[in-house]
């Protein structure tokens, strides 16, 4: 049988998963699509509805449902696209053929199995970033086109995610953690499973830990202090008795001047403090999650290499038998 020499093992690929890159391709052709279609057409009939309109509570609820609420479905679908990654790459790239028993085939042949592990992360790997790009940079200018009409500031989730690298750093960890889950498991379907469930946690986790990502501000004062405008609101609360108490509804005091001061007398308050991330802080905080999904992938994928002589020896074991 004549050898299979690298360059043919990424038209392989491609070959293989072609149903997988179509869909690939008609969902980034999609979304970008909407979000044009949403700052041209969309956004110029929002603007003229409010100016032609008299309530102006109506012009918001309506310019909601048709510009912003729209625009941040689009920015979960951007954010949240890692976890269709992460269950192709552990059921159908991997785990299918585990299962099947081609990658075996293909391993007793002359490719070794770490160029064919090469291949279905590489080839994958670089058409998951050119398309995560692409809607990250289409989702950054739409973000920014019509912020009179955008309901929603940069802390929203979606939209902290979907504005960034983050985007594509997700989708490469989404990637390698499905390949090592299918090396793993040898199943399409548990892998499939478990890929999911490791990239949900994982979004779920860094989320919750998002504020602690980059240091804070803090501000403490006599009086109650206001936010800066579009400021992540960490915390908040009262000095009593020289220690902080956060709010844990709205604040302890309220009323007029003179009621607002004979409690916090009462209750012993000294001043105020709030903890925040002012709009600058989007940047650090998005690279340095940014850089922790990545560090992640990258254990990922060292771990499947490491793991892929295991499997080979097992496979061997299994055709001798």
């Amino acid at each position: 049988m004549s050898t299979l020499p690298l360059p043919g093992l990424p038209r392989t690929v491609l070959r293989l998963h072609r149903p997988a890159l179509i869909v690939w391709g008609v969902f980034v052709a999609a979304v970008i699509g909407w979000l044009v279609w949403l700052n041209t057409v969309t956004s110029s009939v929002g603007e003229k509805e409010r100016a032609s309109c008299d309530v102006q509570e109506t012009c918001n609820i309506l310019n909601m449902l048709n510009y912003s609420q729209r625009t941040a479905w689009i920015a979960a679908l951007v954010s949240y696209c890692f976890l269709g990654v992460a269950a192709w790459a552990g059921g159908a790239l991997i785990g299918r053929e585990l299962e099947s028993g081609t990658a075996q085939l293909a391993w007793t042949q002359s490719v070794s199995p770490a160029r064919w592990l090469t291949a279905k992360l590489a080839v994958p790997a670089l058409l998951v970033t050119l398309g995560s790009t692409a809607l990250v940079l289409t989702y950054r200018r739409a973000w920014s086109a019509h912020p009179a009409m955008r309901d929603g500031d940069w802390t929203s989730a979606a939209t902290f995610v979907a504005r960034g690298p983050a985007t594509v750093a997700y989708a490469l960890c989404a990637l390698a953690v499905g390949t090592l889950t299918a090396l793993l498991l040898r199943r399409a379907l548990p892998a499939l499973g478990v890929s999911l469930a490791a990239m949900g946690l994982l979004s779920v986790v860094l989320q919750n830990c998002r504020a602690r990502l980059w240091p804070s501000v803090t501000r403490v004062s006599a009086h109650e202090l206001l936010w800066p405008r579009h400021a992540w609101q960490v915390e908040n609360g009262t000095i009593q008795h020289g220690h902080r108490v956060a709010y844990t509804g709205s604040s302890p005091c309220e009323g007029n001047p003179a009621q607002v001061k004979r409690c916090a007398a009462d209750l012993d308050i000294t001043g105020y403090y709030s903890v925040y991330h002012p709009q600058s802080h989007y940047w650090p905080l998005h690279l340095v999650e940014t850089g922790i999904v990545l560090a992640v992938a990258a254990l990922a994928t060292v771990l499947a290499f490491r793991l892929l002589p295991r499997r080979t020896r097992a496979a061997r074991k299994e055709s001798a038998a």
